[in-house]
């Protein structure tokens, strides 16, 4: 949003969240104004389309995420407060008020389709899920879903509707019953999660799934998240990956910043010869990290990520991505995971 004009917009509306009085325009930018009888705040009478956060890659203004506010605005309060604000083409920084809208938080986790794989991992499928939420319970489940296992039958029926409409489908949806003689491959998880050796991640210690679907992380001190990870591993998987990663965008993040701040992608480097990725990262601190891509090929292929150091001076960051180009990333991670325990 840095090329856009704040000025250029149709529509203006006004709307007011936790005490906070807003303007709000369509092309997603956002006023806050000033509290009756008090000093203006730094932030306050300025529209903005709200500031990049080290933590989530949404936009926010003092701490407010911008795509709430216009939701608001634009779409009116939720029917449900628990309601999340959904981004239609799945660019979290696109908060014009066409590409948001209210979701349940089921519906919005199986609309996203990375979102929508973290499901079918633990149950199958997201037919088997929606047909019979008990699985979830009758599972281990990532803490992130720990919510879904008081999914009632009606709210996944409601869901699995609105998605058929979603789809375009005319008159209700499909059964689920399944006519085919041989089931997909995945059915045959409906009661168990990925195992590690199905990825080709068994027997390395320090070597686990990550939060995001196809990642796998190694040596990293927590759950991570890696958004842009492709979602399917196909033919060119790595080419697939560089295309994704674009100067500025967060290559890692995890729930706690303690954990894992941001990770913004400042170079990048295609290391064709060997099938591997190298990223050289920037974060608060400020200090620098490097990260190593390679494809783990298994039954269920992922992508490896792996944690190469943490560096708090530029050149010495620069100095080292030059040197890992031709380093090993399993020996490196290792010795960085040592040298910093």
């Amino acid at each position: 949003m840095t090329n856009a004009d704040v000025n250029q917009f149709a529509e203006e509306k006004e709307c007011a969240y936790q005490g906070e009085r807003y303007s709000v325009r369509d092309n997603g930018s956002i006023l806050r104004h000033a509290r009756d009888g008090k000093r203006a705040r730094a932030a306050d009478n300025e529209w903005t389309f709200g500031k990049e956060s080290s933590s989530h890659p949404y936009l926010e203004i003092a701490g407010v995420r911008v795509h709430r506010l216009v939701a608001l605005a634009f779409h009116g309060e939720p029917d449900d407060p628990n309601y999340v604000v959904d981004h239609i083409d799945t660019n979290c920084r696109n908060n014009r008020p066409e590409n948001l809208r209210w979701l349940s938080r089921l519906e919005n986790v199986l609309k996203n389709p990375m979102t929508r794989r973290r499901v079918e991992y633990v149950c199958g499928s997201i037919e088997a899920f929606l047909a019979n939420p008990s699985l979830l319970r009758e599972s281990r489940v990532d803490p992130n879903f720990t919510w879904m296992r008081a999914v009632s039958t009606e709210e996944a029926r409601n869901c699995r509707a609105r998605i058929a409409l979603w789809a375009g489908t005319a008159g209700p949806p499909a059964p689920l019953e399944r006519t085919q003689k041989s089931p997909p491959k995945n059915l045959d998880r409906i009661h168990r999660r990925l195992q590690k050796w199905e990825a080709g991640l068994s027997g390395e210690p320090g070597l686990d799934f990550a939060l995001t679907p196809r990642s796998a992380q190694y040596m990293w001190n927590g759950a991570i998240y890696f958004p842009c990870c492709p979602i399917d591993v196909g033919e060119a998987p790595l080419d697939d990956y560089e295309r994704h990663l674009q100067i500025g965008c967060i290559l890692a993040y995890s729930d706690d910043m303690e954990i894992c701040p941001a990770l913004r992608v400042q170079r990048v480097e295609y290391l064709r010869k060997r099938n591997a990725i190298l990223v050289l990262c920037s974060h608060l601190g400020p200090s620098w990290a490097i990260v190593g891509i390679e494809v783990s090929r298994k039954e269920i292929p992922h992508f490896i990520h792996f944690n190469l150091g943490v560096y708090q001076v530029e050149t010495e960051a620069t100095d080292a991505f030059s040197e890992k180009e031709t380093a090993d990333f399993w020996s490196d991670a290792y010795k960085s995971a040592w040298k910093n325990r």
